[in-house]
């Protein structure tokens, strides 16, 4: 089952179902449901790239508080994040989205349309960074195609985190949101890697073992950068695996 498998801090795999059981799942869009199913039929544990259904509800609710209209969304998967936040913005927001891997993109595309928010949203098949520094090279030419980013949503290469965040810090409007997703890096940044799942250390997962080992050490580099940017307030968020949320100050 797809709900099985889910980041999750809680030591407690009784109460973590329980949150799923009472919170997340009776309001879960049905359209979610349908793409959590696919992506794990079709990538099965690598279903943990998209992100957990309560972290879902945490960020759907966040963008609501925030009245975001204009969000940027840096890893993409198959777009479960994605879908979230086009079903939370109005009908007139947008969400620029940019990852590499359009095959995956595409997995979760047509659940995408059956919601009706695929006029919400913009993919950008691209390296991040090189995404990023197009739309700055874009800012302030009078053209009108500068983005202001009122909250960005941040889960791919880990090592590559401290490099979108200078370039998010010039996108993201002064009082804006952003969050950065697996920062407690399935709580391994405080007891080391053999805190990792079972599931990662497998003979299965080798192909892919490299990202989720190497970015133990990314993470905590840049928590302890974060932790001294004055150019944020931060709040380190203990859900899923760790999101941090950063409203930039000037």
């Amino acid at each position: 089952m797809a709900e099985s498998v889910t980041k999750t801090l809680l030591h407690s795999q009784a109460l973590q179902q329980y949150i799923l059981d009472t919170s997340v799942f009776p309001r879960e869009h049905e359209l979610l449901k349908q793409l959590r199913t696919a992506t794990f039929e079709k990538y099965g544990h690598l279903c943990e790239l998209n992100i957990p259904g309560d972290e879902g509800m945490f960020l759907s609710m966040l963008l609501k508080i925030i009245n975001a209209k204009r969000t940027l969304e840096i890893g993409v998967f198959t777009g479960y994040s994605l879908l979230i936040t086009a079903l939370a913005l109005p009908d007139d927001g947008k969400v620029t989205a940019i990852d590499l891997d359009q095959e995956a993109y595409e997995v979760g595309l047509p659940f995408i349309e059956k919601a009706g928010v695929s006029h919400k949203i913009s993919f950008i098949q691209s390296d991040a960074l090189s995404a990023l520094d197009q739309m700055l090279s874009q800012k302030g030419d009078g053209q009108g195609r500068a983005e202001e980013f009122d909250f960005v949503f941040v889960d791919a290469d880990k090592s590559e985190y401290r490099g979108y965040h200078e370039r998010v810090m010039r996108l993201l409007r002064i009082g804006g949101v952003v969050a950065y997703d697996n920062t407690l890096w399935y709580g391994s940044v405080a007891k080391g890697q053999e805190e990792l799942p079972e599931f990662l250390r497998s003979r299965a997962m080798e192909g892919v073992a490299s990202y989720f080992y190497d970015g133990h050490t990314a993470i905590v580099e840049f928590n302890e950068f974060l932790a001294s940017d004055p150019r944020v307030d931060i709040s380190q968020v203990p859900i899923g695996d760790g999101v941090t949320l950063c409203r930039r100050l000037r």
